[in-house]
């Protein structure tokens, strides 16, 4: 299992998500994606994006930055 870490920082909607697509589109089922991001509506849109697509969060905190832990789906 493979963990590849992703910035967004600073990208707005839908960038965050055009580019973790296409960083799972290059993962193997099981690999895991750290992503940070800074767009106030990333934890809504990750949360949704990841249900369609059956990722898995393994979690989301809020701070200063927003940081997501999604698990590529087998």
């Amino acid at each position: 299992m493979n963990t590849i870490e992703l910035d967004c920082v600073g990208l707005c909607c839908p960038m965050p998500l055009v580019r973790i697509k296409r960083a799972m589109d290059e993962m193997n089922p099981g690999d895991c994606l750290k992503v940070t991001a800074t767009d106030p509506a990333f934890e809504a849109d990750i949360k949704a994006w990841s249900e369609k697509f059956g990722h898995v969060i393994l979690s989301i905190t809020v701070q200063e930055n927003i940081k997501a832990v999604l698990q590529k789906a087998a």
